[in-house]
């Protein structure tokens, strides 16, 4: 019975977890986020993808400034343009005008202002005119 207590208590004090000092583990914290800090600055982060998408869309080349423009006949033309001539679109020519005039402003989100916002949805509605969608 003396060797089973034994071996209990070797069982105990192998599974106990040394002593350690508070100021180590924060030390430790510290030295990975600044080593976090470091490698954060040193790659460039991927900001504004949407803007990426907008310049470097497989399915369309935009005008530059499209959907600055005044006139919503403009958007709406400009972007008829940039898809019949694309080659690279997957989807037929309006529908790929229509996605991408939506995926801006659903990406501007609130920074846009409620007059440009009007303006790009009288281009949807341009845009289902000029490629002959009136329903």
């Amino acid at each position: 019975m003396a060797a089973r207590r034994k071996t209990a208590r070797a069982r105990n004090t192998a599974t106990r977890k040394p002593a350690t000092r508070k100021n180590r583990g924060s030390a430790r914290v510290r030295k990975a986020s600044s080593a976090r800090r470091k490698s954060a600055a040193k790659r460039k982060s991927p900001s504004r993808w949407s803007q990426r998408v907008t310049n470097e869309s497989d399915a369309l080349d935009l005008q530059q400034g499209v959907f600055k423009l005044i006139s919503p006949k403009k958007i709406a033309a400009s972007l008829k343009r940039s898809a019949e001539r694309s080659s690279r679109r997957k989807a037929g020519a309006y529908r790929s005008a229509l996605s991408m005039l939506t995926f801006y402003i659903n990406r501007a989100g609130k920074t846009l202002s409620k007059t440009q916002r009007d303006r790009l949805q009288r281009a949807k509605t341009e845009l289902k005119h000029q490629f002959h969608r009136d329903e």
